[in-house]
């Protein structure tokens, strides 16, 4: 940790798990808080158990440190804590005395009943920024419901606007891969988090912050949501088409796929003008934009006909040449081989206590000038619970060994 980094000298109490909690946790870390990340005994956060793969030991055997863990919990401390018990109760209210900011997405409720909600908490610290992170919000008749990400991406109108167009083969609502509403939702709590600390530097008063997954996944339908408000007409399912200028989708080559986005007229006239097929640009077809997106279907058929000619690397380079945005299509092993991912230093590789080093997804806030972001591998399950106890709120050896001895850390 640096003087430099943005939230240097912002202590943050985390007491969330899976993804949406600790994504914001991690961003706070990331520009410089200490995180002290609260996990139960034994247990610890319900995402070391999740997705696919587990980060293994130096010898090659698998740990309790899962892929899904490790993307959302760099720059933090883990300390264990049974908060079922008054003890350990009463060790999250003298830990949230000490801390700038608390966030928890427990269900509605759960909290209160340990006397660990805003209201108890602030009065020992008015300065304390607590943030609550839940599926449905903290009112309403469906408050009490828990939530995950698909339920959201469901709800909210993602599902309803990705996935193949109707009258083609497949076609019907999709879900997007990654949990992209946990993640926006991690977003937005943090970026609430640093307005409220603006605040509390002006007025000295911390608030209380009610983030709903809900919320978020209306809000990131964005402009094609608002489409809807506008027209009353829900937007069709484009596939892999895009949702502005066009044309804008998948093409094939000889070799592989491009994602080609001719959104402006004058990318249109290029590539008209690199298809060597001019009167396109002018054909009452396709001669505006609400146009082209109406007969999507027939003019990719026209660029894919004249594109399989082609190779992807010749006709980027082409594509490039002309000023006509283009990317090539990249299953997970290529991203990492792409020049630019490469240049932007997008995987980072860190001491890991239990596999020597592990290989993290870059933060996208590393290139602040001034600013610079750290990185410190997730933790292993209360790696630090001693160091903070001790250190933090001046607890003896003996009596960190008699919480542990009842089961309390």
């Amino acid at each position: 940790m640096t003087d430099s980094q943005a939230l240097q000298g912002v202590r943050v109490l985390d007491l969330t798990r899976v993804l949406a909690g600790p994504f914001c946790g991690q961003i706070l870390g990331d520009l410089g808080a200490e995180v002290i990340k609260i996990e139960r005994p034994g247990v610890g956060d319900d995402g070391r158990i999740y997705g696919f793969s587990q980060l293994k030991d130096s010898a090659g055997k698998a740990t309790r440190e899962s892929a899904f863990y490790l993307t959302a919990n760099r720059n933090k401390k883990s300390v264990t804590v049974n908060i079922s018990k008054p003890d350990g109760q009463a060790l999250i209210r003298r830990l949230a005395a000490e801390c700038d900011v608390l966030i928890e997405n427990y269900k509605v409720g759960n909290l209160q009943r340990y006397g660990l909600d805003y209201e108890s908490l602030k009065q020992a610290n008015p300065r304390l920024i607590y943030c609550s992170i839940t599926g449905y919000g903290q009112t309403g008749p469906m408050a009490e419901r828990p939530g995950y990400d698909g339920l959201f991406q469901t709800t909210g109108g993602l599902m309803a606007v990705t996935g193949i167009p109707e009258g083609q083969p497949g076609a019907g609502p999709l879900k997007a891969g990654p949990s992209l509403v946990d993640v926006f939702t991690g977003h937005n709590a943090a970026l609430a988090i640093l307005g409220a600390l603006n605040q509390r530097h002006r007025t000295g008063k911390g608030q209380y912050i009610d983030v709903a997954l809900l919320d978020c996944s209306v809000a990131m339908v964005s402009h094609i949501m608002q489409d809807y408000l506008v027209s009353g007409v829900a937007p069709p399912r484009l596939g892999n088409g895009g949702n502005g200028g066009g044309p804008a989708d998948l093409i094939n080559c000889s070799d592989g796929i491009i994602y080609i986005s001719a959104g402006t007229e004058e990318h249109w006239r290029l590539l008209c003008e690199l298809m060597k097929r001019p009167e396109l640009f002018a054909d009452p077809r396709f001669d505006s934009n609400p146009k082209r997106g109406r007969a999507r279907n027939e003019l990719v058929a026209i660029i894919n006909q004249w594109s399989m000619s082609w190779t992807t690397a010749d006709l980027l380079a082409a594509l490039d040449k002309f000023g006509i945005p283009a990317a090539r299509y990249n299953e997970l092993p290529e991203v990492w081989d792409d020049v630019q991912v490469q240049h932007r230093k997008l995987k980072v590789t860190v001491p890991h206590p239990v596999s020597g080093k592990v290989s993290l997804i870059a933060s996208p806030l590393a290139h602040m000038s001034a600013s610079p972001v750290r990185y410190q591998a997730p933790p292993t399950l209360g790696q630090h619970t001693d160091e903070v106890l001790s250190g933090l709120l001046k607890l003896s050896g003996d009596e960190v060994a008699q919480l542990r001895k009842n089961g309390i850390v």
